[in-house]
């Protein structure tokens, strides 16, 4: 797999049903305390709220993620969440769904669609992009390699993040997965 999706910038979503109020909040996030600190915020934000239900998925591969209920019956609110990520097979991603009771209890199969709609209402609302895998790389070569090695970067679109340029060079780079062989043959 060489390129992943997710969104952009934040995205917002809102849904009503018999008059309990869920305001979804999908934010791009990198990591699980990224997460954690966009879930404190939204609680601090909005501190009136019966529940914080939220789920993350991360990594290109997709295989560290999160769903937590928040007091709603299990099942019911984390899971849905993390399913409308899955469906739309995003990572980097964080949705956030904030329920303010509006005194009619809704049931399970109530809660699971009205947090899988406040979902959905966030990813509609949200720029879905497309992003290369890239793993970090440093390479090590003489100077009389730097035209060819740059030839390679160029064409890789591989990103410098920092060089050092003596007799023997360095540099560290993010390279696209699928370009990983390149750098390893160029000599």
């Amino acid at each position: 797999m060489d390129e992943y999706k997710t969104i952009a910038a934040p995205a917002e979503g809102t849904f009503t049903e018999q008059r309990s109020k869920f305001l979804a909040f999908a934010a791009p996030v990198q990591t699980a305390e990224q997460a954690k600190e966009f879930v404190a915020d939204c609680r601090k934000r909005y501190y009136d709220a019966r529940h914080v239900c939220w789920a993350y998925v991360l990594g290109a591969d997709r295989v560290e993620f999160r769903a937590v209920d928040d007091g709603e019956p299990s099942s019911t609110a984390g899971k849905p969440i993390l399913g409308v990520i899955n469906s739309n097979e995003l990572t980097d991603i964080l949705i956030v769904v904030v329920r303010y009771f509006g005194g009619i209890k809704l049931g399970t199969g109530g809660l699971i669609v009205a947090y899988r709609t406040a979902a959905q209402e966030a990813i509609a609302n949200a720029q879905i992009v497309t992003k290369p895998v890239e793993t970090p790389l440093t390479i090590t070569f003489d100077y009389e390699q730097l035209n060819r090695v740059m030839r390679i970067v160029k064409d890789t679109q591989a990103q410098i993040l920092g060089t050092h340029f003596d007799t023997v060079c360095e540099m560290n780079l993010r390279v696209p997965r699928s370009s990983i062989e390149k750098f390893k043959n160029y000599e």
